[in-house]
């Protein structure tokens, strides 16, 4: 039986992954604190030399006052005239275009906090960046997905539907609110776009290619032609819109609306697909006066034409887990660290501590009321702090706000927040999770699951923008390598276990999740952030960020689709190692060639 991706069962003792990206995150966090408390603003006299400049560095207040005026109205691309360290911290501290609208101004960081260490900073981004992936994945898998199930019940969403919408945006979650961040936030759309499209590449050639090789020669496993065709057209005709869009260099409100409605004619097309096939279904049986019981009927649930689910796991082993990894844990304690049985629960508490830090933020402010997961003082606790949050977010995505205006909203988010705990703690049991009126519940912890989202993505794009300017890496580039990958790592994992284990259900539900996946992040991710720019702009029209790799990328991520619905229909629908190591080449290709261009073997 398939469930969605995430825990199956409550877990009973933390990973060794949690454990060390939990300490890895105490760490960074001292390190934060501790530079805070080092450096303020005028605590540190730093000197300029400028490679470019041989005069002596200023030696007067009114030289160097002079000095920071002239740094301050340029951009950021001069630091890297600058050799010593020192110069950088002074001119990524006195650059307001160095500080970029995340949380933590890391080229200060790296310049001023780890100046005569640099090796230090690249082991703290690159820590930061797994636990922002981390917490990326994990806040998708344990709030959002959970919320989004609950809420295509309560809305009694057909399968269809509840897939290729609800499911689809817990899938694609940190890839739409990459984009939107790119966009709205740091100025950036070639991240978001970058972001997006290597996402799709990835998972439409990479994670396909190695579904397609992992496939045994002697499995006569098919995959639907209908639907098939159909996700792969729907992703083609979206990525040739985008094309288009690319190559007018400006867009407008209504087009970027029109480009997002896309999307909605898929959903559509995909619900009528399902109603003909089911009534074609339903009448054949009843020809044959054949009567369906309630496992036949999961059965058929699960041969829906392009349905994209998010994954599954093992029943079994889940009960396994559930049942026994306790005591497993336990026994693998006292038997490798030679300890008692009480010494090792003193240990498993430790470790359960130490997984708190990352945890803890997101108990306290996301409303979970899941059967195994349902705790009444975490309930009432997050209502009351959710609109504190809320109202955090608000205030620092608005600039120059006034002192009186954020305390007013943090005063009445404060007080709504007080009424709501009350409220909760009023209808609630300690026992059991509220049975009656679930959809508030939901729509919180879906509110909630969206901001935390939200909060880390904006983070992890300003870490990759502040990376390329450390690294003199186009934005772009990391966008399509670096946070592609670890947003479809999971889709990757999932679906290729799916296929392997599933049989022809698994093969069916991952081939059409990667399809579906990148249609649903090209639409609403792209389409979404376009849709907000061009608002923003309104009555003019948006400019799209000028990128001539935009078109390799387009071009070979097209060629992907293409070598995809010639070779399967050929293969009469079945998946072989010609088809895999097909896609794997041209994704090879394309990052060879990519690659080259970076190291200034190819003329750009």
């Amino acid at each position: 039986m398939a469930v969605p991706r995430r825990l199956a069962t409550k877990s009973h003792h933390p990973s060794k992954l949690s454990i060390f990206l939990n300490t890895s995150f105490l760490f960074l966090i001292s390190f934060y604190l501790i530079s805070l408390i080092q450096h303020s603003p005028n605590s540190i006299q730093f000197q300029f030399h400028p490679t470019s400049n041989s005069e002596s560095p200023p030696a007067t207040t009114a030289s160097r006052s002079r000095l920071l005026s002239s740094i301050a109205s340029d951009d950021c691309t001069s630091l890297d005239d600058y050799t010593d360290y020192k110069a950088k911290c002074l001119y990524v501290r006195s650059h307001v275009s160095c500080r970029h609208k995340g949380y933590i101004n890391y080229l200060q960081i790296f310049y001023c906090t780890c100046g005569r260490f640099p090796a230090l900073g690249h082991v703290l981004f690159l820590l930061w960046l797994a636990v922002l992936f981390y917490l990326l994945g994990n806040t998708a898998a344990h709030y959002f997905c959970p919320s989004l199930e609950g809420l295509s019940r309560i809305l009694r969403l057909s399968p269809t539907i509840a897939g290729v919408t609800l499911l689809s945006l817990g899938n694609g979650a940190p890839d739409v609110f990459a984009s939107i961040v790119s966009f709205t936030r740091t100025g950036d759309g070639n991240v978001g776009l970058n972001s997006v499209l290597g996402g799709a590449f990835f998972v439409s050639s990479v994670v396909v290619g190695i579904i397609s090789i992992a496939m045994k020669p002697d499995h006569e496993i098919t995959v639907d032609k209908p639907s098939f065709i159909r996700d792969v057209l729907f992703l083609l005709f979206s990525l040739s819109s985008l094309l288009v869009i690319v190559a007018i260099g400006r867009v407008n409100l209504w087009s970027s609306i029109l480009f997002a409605s896309i999307y909605f004619v898929y959903v559509c097309t995909a619900s009528i697909m399902h109603f003909f096939y089911q009534k074609q279904r339903n009448n054949k049986l009843f020809s044959t006066s054949l009567i369906l019981n309630s496992c036949s009927a999961q059965r058929d649930d699960l041969e829906e034409m392009g349905i994209p689910l998010l994954g599954y796991v093992d029943d079994e082993k889940s009960v396994l887990v559930e049942n026994g990894g306790q005591r497993d844990e336990d026994d693998f304690l006292s038997h490798f660290l030679i300890l008692d049985s009480t010494t090792c629960s003193y240990l498993m508490k430790l470790l359960q501590v130490l997984e708190l830090p990352l945890q803890l933020p997101r108990k306290l402010t996301i409303p979970v009321v899941d059967e195994e997961r349902w705790s009444q003082p975490y309930a009432v606790i997050s209502v009351t702090l959710a609109p504190t949050l809320l109202a955090a977010l608000c205030n620092s995505q608005r600039d120059n706000v006034k002192f009186r205006s954020s305390t007013v909203t943090y005063l009445t988010a404060g007080l709504i927040g007080l009424v709501l705990g009350n409220l909760a703690y009023v209808t609630t049991k300690k026992s059991d999770p509220p049975k009656k009126c679930l959809f508030p519940w939901l729509a919180a912890g879906f509110l909630m699951s969206v901001t935390w989202t939200y909060i880390i993505a904006e983070e992890l794009v300003s870490l990759l923008v502040s990376v390329g300017i450390i690294f003199r890496i186009s934005p772009s580039i990391l966008g399509l390598t670096v946070l592609a990958w670890g947003n479809s790592l999971g889709d990757l994992i999932a679906n290729v276990a799916m296929a392997v284990n599933g049989g022809a259900d698994g093969v069916q539900i991952a081939i059409s999740g990667c399809y579906a996946g990148p249609v649903f992040n090209t639409l609403m991710g792209l389409g979404l952030s376009l849709v907000f720019q061009s608002w923003s702009k309104y009555p003019d029209s948006y400019e799209i960020p000028g990128d001539n790799s935009l078109y390799e990328t387009l071009g070979f991520l097209m060629s992907g689709l293409l070598w995809a619905l010639v070779v399967v229909p050929k293969k009469k629908m079945r998946l072989d190692k010609f088809l895999g190591w097909g896609l794997l080449a041209i994704y090879s290709c394309f990052l060879f060639l990519r690659l080259a261009k970076l190291l200034g073997l190819l003329q750009a």
